[in-house]
């Protein structure tokens, strides 16, 4: 168990005097304290966050299945499939500004943190405008390449066609979320994406079943929780914690290399879990669409079944970079054994939810056949690889925050081809549940595998620091 306080570090020295009507500096709340407290309440409520972010997804699915039409629940999974895309990117954005601007408020930074806090929203919505448009132009061979084919091909690409120009809203939203993890102020950064899911939950059957707009109505209401998530997060940075300074042309190019480099690699490693899942769905695609449609109940529960360990990246990530700007290594290494802790708690407890509720789970979402069968396998046993998913997540958070990015990226390629697409071509051969076996194998030998090795390289951080 962590200590609260560690006695090693040294003092530090009392901040300067502000000056009157200078904004109040942005606090480093995780260089004292219990780390494991820290990692409780920043990945706790960090999950509530970005579960909120995939909860659309699978609220959408909810009441899209009450319509009966298993063509179009196979459409909306198909869909999932490329909007994974857009949101991994996302994620692997808000890990590089939430290290970015952390590490700067932990060395006192605050001029240079407020600096990149403006300059990494403008890449953002950057990144995800082109992003958006290059999707909507290329919609019709990438769904192809998924296997979507006849109505489930025109249908998904009918409802991307409706969400894709608003991912720059998605974009912006999510990063205002990481910056305010970045200052410690994780109950406002999980009502950003929590508002998102909350009107979901109330506008989707508005206009999905009231309005008549069935798909479409699911699709305008994805784009208006994203308007909400960028109202919210925007008064959060701007207003409440007077984060953002002014654009600087001057130092623009150089904050954007900055934030590349820890943001690059973090958008590889994350671009992995959706490819991995692509040739997963492809694979499940020749058993028709109940199995397609099963895929995608499976795709939109994981991340909330499992939003703890989705969220240990980016909410322990701030508690990392702030004691590393500070130079306080022995609560680096603390915060690694406490987060490992916390992974093997979440994982246990989702698994048992899962074994427990797979019935309520089958017949909320209207499944029979194929797609019930793989349901019940997953929950049954095939989710406990998620053990290994979690050990992965975790390694994750230190490799990207401890300087070395590019393994992060490494062990998540390796998982998402090596460690999935052999095992999902053999499980191909048998039926679409042992396509999921296949790929949890994958998951336990790399998960092992990069843990061990993020292990290691705290032990040498160690180990470098308590050299004379």
């Amino acid at each position: 168990m962590p200590s609260p306080t560690d006695a090693s570090t040294p003092a530090r020295a009392a901040p300067a005097a502000r000056p009157a009507n200078t904004p109040a500096a942005p606090a480093a709340r995780f260089l004292s304290g219990s780390l494991l407290r820290h990692v409780v309440v920043m990945a706790g409520t960090g999950a509530i966050g970005l579960v909120a972010v995939f909860a659309v997804d699978l609220i959408n699915l909810f009441y899209i299945s009450l319509l009966g039409e298993k063509q179009i629940a196979a459409a909306v999974g198909f869909a999932g499939v490329v909007a994974f895309f857009h949101t991994s990117i996302c994620i692997g954005m808000m890990i590089g500004i939430t290290a970015c601007v952390a590490r700067l408020i932990g060395e006192n930074q605050l001029v240079r943190a407020r600096r990149m806090a403006t300059h990494s929203l403008l890449i953002m919505v950057g990144i995800t405008a082109v992003l958006g448009l290059g999707t909507v132009l290329f919609l019709h061979p990438l769904l192809t390449a998924l296997g979507a084919t006849g109505e489930v091909a025109r249908l998904a690409q009918r409802y991307l066609t409706i969400t894709m120009p608003s991912l720059p809203f998605l974009g912006l939203g999510m990063a205002s979320s990481a910056l305010l993890r970045s200052v410690g102020d994780a109950r406002r950064s999980m009502l950003v994406t929590l508002s998102a899911a909350l009107s979901t939950a109330c506008l989707d059957p508005l206009f999905i079943f009231a309005f008549g707009l069935g798909l479409d109505g699911a699709a305008i209401v994805a784009v208006m929780s994203r308007t909400l998530m960028v109202v919210i997060g925007l008064h959060g940075v701007w207003r409440v914690h007077q984060l953002l300074g002014a654009v600087e042309r001057a130092h623009l190019a150089a904050d954007a290399r900055t934030l590349a480099a820890i943001a690059g690699p973090a958008v590889l490693t994350n671009l992995a879990t959706p490819v991995g899942a692509a040739f997963v769905t492809h694979s499940v695609a020749q058993f028709g669409a109940s199995a397609v449609a099963g895929q995608a109940t499976i795709d939109r529960v994981t991340p909330v079944a499992f939003g703890l360990i989705y969220s240990l990246s980016g909410a322990v990530g701030p508690i990392l970079s702030q004691n590393l700007g500070a130079g306080q290594f022995a609560r680096v290494r603390e915060c690694m054994r406490a987060s490992v802790w916390f992974m093997l708690l979440a994982v246990g407890t989702a698994w048992l939810l899962l074994a427990l509720l797979q019935g309520p789970l089958i017949r909320a979402f209207s499944l029979e056949g194929v797609a019930a069968e793989m349901v019940h396998a997953f929950c049954s046993w095939v989710c406990a690889s998620f053990f290994f998913a979690g050990a992965l997540f975790v390694a994750n958070t230190a490799f990207n925050n401890l300087g070395r990015p590019l393994w992060s990226t490494g062990f998540n390629w390796a998982r998402a081809t090596l460690g999935t697409i052999p095992f999902a071509l053999w499980g191909a051969q048998y039926g679409p549940v042992q396509v999921m076996a296949g790929q949890g194998a994958g998951l336990i030998i790399f998960g092992t595998l990069a843990l061990l090795t993020a292990l290691r390289l705290t032990r040498r951080l160690g180990a470098a620091t308590a050299a004379p």
